[in-house]
């Protein structure tokens, strides 16, 4: 059961209220963690900025999305990993892969090393070494590729622990 209401454009206010109805006139509606993130506006205003700036990633949304389930299996937000589940299957991800990513890994070698670059991001980054990211380069990986995984990352903490904290759960509507 969620643990903080959802906002409208009528319900927010400030700058809250005007992201909301800018998202809801540009795709006719928010839904649950976007209108519950808008008790934050700072929050809200940088779930926002960080996803459009996401979106220019280099990194293949293949890739990315493969990293957020296997950040999210162990952050635990049942939210965030479904989502990230539907857009690899969209995404055209098999099941194989996508129950691989699960684990932490691939079957493809260089797949499997930047994902265990993202979970080392978000579990111990002090930890990361040259020898890695020299790995990484060898596997084909640009350094902007490479930079991409800690937005990836950042973005899956935000919103994972976002949703966790305000008890936003799978079968409610999502904008993950």
């Amino acid at each position: 059961m969620p643990r903080l209401t959802r906002l409208t454009p009528d319900t927010a206010v400030g700058a809250s209220r005007d992201l909301l109805a800018d998202l809801v006139s540009r795709h006719g509606r928010a839904g649950d963690m976007v209108s519950t993130m808008a008790h934050s506006p700072a929050v809200l205003g940088g779930y926002l900025q960080l996803s459009r700036a996401m979106g220019r990633a280099k990194l293949d949304r293949r890739i990315s999305e493969r990293i957020s389930i296997a950040v999210q299996v162990r952050q635990g937000c049942g939210l965030c990993l479904d989502a990230h589940v539907d857009a690899a299957r969209a995404l055209g991800v098999d099941e194989e892969e996508i129950a691989r990513a699960r684990e932490g890994t691939s079957a493809d070698p260089a797949i499997a090393a930047i994902i265990a670059l993202g979970l080392r991001v978000h579990r111990e980054p002090a930890s990361i070494t040259d020898e890695q990211i020299t790995a990484l380069r060898e596997h084909g990986y640009s350094d902007r590729a490479i930079a991409d995984v800690v937005g990836v990352v950042a973005l899956n903490v935000l919103t994972g622990s976002f949703n966790l904290l305000a008890g936003l759960t799978p079968g409610s509507d999502t904008d993950e």
